[in-house]
């Protein structure tokens, strides 16, 4: 088939870098914020060029988005649009990720923050589930367990999991070993950020830590040995082609070792990261893929199985979620 049926699943996808330009026009009036008229104005805020050389360039893109989500309204429009434009597109869940400690610029406290997001999840009807990020730094401790102490607050309300976001190859995975100690004594399941600007001993050590997802993981395929853990533990790792060519991880897609993960056993899933920031979609990741390695419509359907094994998420939604796409594709 040309097109995937609309049984779509995004696993990592950040608020901030995905919001549409419809979407930020709507958010900024809301709010009384002046933006751009011109549309080629507001994408070169929102959009890398051509010119990113790695994640450090990439994340200077975040700025602006960050700073439509700093009001209760603004963060709750903002999800709210954005889970309305994914099931318009064909999607059966997506988990969004969001920093909270990056929207109290203005005055509001993590917890009110997420308690905003919540709600405009809840003003939709596509199945969701909230991943809060950390953020990689040195001066951010207190604002990092506070982060997942909220977790586990609202674990089961609308969060499903915790993060570690940021720039890796600043801030090593290694150094925050006492914020996961503190997840995993609370009962919340997370997933890192690894193996992307640094190399395979960054998944090593989210893999030590008991991630049971890993953010991006694309370097895992340098290390036998971690790539074997991988294998062997079955823990996903959240893909997004794109992005990895905008930070300059691969030059080219047809370097992306996409076949080299799956035939090694890795489980692996498709995703977007930022929409918006990386002008793709869903749909564009896959086609990207299947392109460069001749996808069958069965290795997609197995993609998105992967992705509805791997949601943070409860075991009867998991049965919606393989029943529909098992469904969709033999409709098809």
């Amino acid at each position: 088939m040309e097109r995937l049926p609309n049984c779509l699943i995004d696993l990592h996808l950040h608020l901030d870098g995905s919001l549409s330009p419809k979407l930020v026009r709507e958010i900024a009036a809301l709010q009384g914020i002046s933006i751009p008229a011109e549309e080629s104005a507001l994408l070169e805020m929102l959009t890398v060029g051509t010119d990113c050389s790695d994640l450090n360039t990439y994340l200077e893109k975040f700025a602006f988005p960050c700073s439509l989500l700093q009001t209760e309204a603004g963060l709750t429009a903002a999800v709210s649009g954005l889970l309305a434009e994914l099931s318009e597109s064909g999607f059966l869940y997506a988990e969004i990720r969001f920093a909270p400690q990056k929207s109290t610029d203005n005055g509001l406290t993590q917890k009110q923050a997420v308690e905003a997001v919540i709600k405009g999840m809840k003003s939709s009807t596509l199945r969701s589930g909230l991943i809060l990020c950390c953020m990689r730094g040195s001066d951010n401790t207190e604002e990092n367990f506070e982060t997942v102490r909220l977790a586990g607050d609202f674990l089961g309300q609308g969060v499903c999991a915790v993060d570690l976001a940021g720039a890796e190859a600043l801030y090593p995975t290694g150094d925050f070993e006492d914020l996961f100690a503190y997840a995993r004594e609370l009962g919340v399941p997370f997933t890192i950020h690894a193996g992307e600007a640094a190399g395979a001993e960054s998944v090593g050590t989210a893999l030590q830590f008991g991630a049971k997802r890993i953010g991006h993981g694309v370097r895992s395929s340098e290390d036998q040995a971690v790539m074997k853990k991988l294998a062997e533990t079955g823990v996903v790792l959240e893909l997004c082609p794109t992005s990895n060519l905008n930070t300059a991880v691969y030059g080219s897609i047809k370097d992306y070792p996409l076949r080299k993960l799956m035939t090694e056993g890795v489980r692996v899933t498709v995703n977007t990261d930022n929409t918006t920031v990386s002008a793709t979609s869903l749909r564009k990741e896959f086609g990207l893929l299947r392109e460069a390695f001749s996808l069958t419509d069965a290795e997609c359907c197995l993609l998105l199985l992967n992705a509805a094994e791997a949601a943070f998420t409860d075991p009867s939604t998991k049965e919606f979620l393989r029943h529909s796409i098992e469904s969709a594709f033999l409709n098809a």
